[in-house]
């Protein structure tokens, strides 16, 4: 008798599967930024007067180091999820690589876990680092009236900065890493030491998705951190620009356009 051949449809529907739950994470991140947006807390998302009213008030009375603890806190947990809703997307290929690699695996979904937990750490630092500068030049602004009547020339040189690093080579290098997921996990995983290698390749994967985006990402300190609208319209440039074959194609135009919209509004003026 012929032999029954065992169904080959397993591996495709535990991908769709796979697929689906990292997908449907990145839209609550999404939904989580669009519902704080727009509670009486939303302005904690852009900037707003953390300590001013309500319980975060409170708490700054409350906790020791809490006018400084309490803002930190809910910037780290907005920046989570702005980075997860926006930056998760843009990584899921090598994601699923590494998923794939290490299906069979008793520890695979913690190993996967850490590569996450690696790559969201790269995203929080840099986003602290950049919090911490967007304070200091508020603090300038607020302190300095001839800084104040010029503090437009900050966000016109933040677009200029993300128009020209379009065209540099750091960005088509570091791009060309993210472009070749399957290449990267294997460059990077042995399994000699896993959980130290998952969270390394995480970080890795960050250090390298940073070096191609993080202009692009200051533009949201430009356009306002809190506003969904470009965050959607940044998120999808940055994915295409990473995954789709024609997204190298996308760098040029795009480096020009935000170099015209500087130079569109220099011409402005305040």
């Amino acid at each position: 008798m012929t032999a029954i051949a065992a169904p080959r449809h397993g591996p495709r529907r535990h991908r769709r599967v796979f697929a689906i739950v990292l997908a449907g994470l990145a839209v609550a991140a999404w939904i989580a930024l669009w519902a704080w947006a727009r509670s009486p807390y939303g302005r904690w998302l852009d900037h707003g007067d953390w300590a001013a009213s309500g319980p975060a008030a409170a708490l700054c009375r409350f906790i020791p180091g809490g006018s400084w603890l309490v803002p930190a806190g809910f910037t780290v947990a907005a920046w989570v999820l702005m980075i997860v809703a926006m930056m998760l997307p843009t990584t899921l290929p090598l994601v699923d690589s590494f998923e794939r690699m290490t299906r069979q695996r008793g520890d695979g979904a913690r190993l996967l876990g850490l590569v996450v937990i690696g790559y969201v750490a790269v995203w929080s630092a840099f986003g602290l680092v950049a919090h911490a500068l967007d304070a200091g030049l508020r603090a300038m602004v607020a302190e300095s009236t001839w800084f104040a009547a010029r503090s437009h020339w900050v966000g016109i040189a933040v677009i200029a900065l993300a128009g020209a690093f379009q065209f540099s080579a750091l960005k088509q290098r570091c791009l060309d890493k993210c472009r070749t997921p399957l290449s990267f996990v294997i460059e990077h995983w042995h399994g000699v030491a896993p959980r130290r290698e998952a969270l390394a390749l995480g970080a890795h994967h960050g250090l390298f998705c940073l070096g191609c985006c993080w202009a692009l990402m200051l533009l949201m300190f430009v356009v306002g951190t809190g506003n969904l609208g470009w965050m959607l319209v940044l998120a999808a440039l940055m994915a295409v620009e990473k995954n789709l074959p024609w997204g190298r194609w996308l760098g040029a135009p795009l480096g020009a356009a935000l170099l015209g919209w500087a130079a569109l509004l220099a011409v402005a003026g305040p």
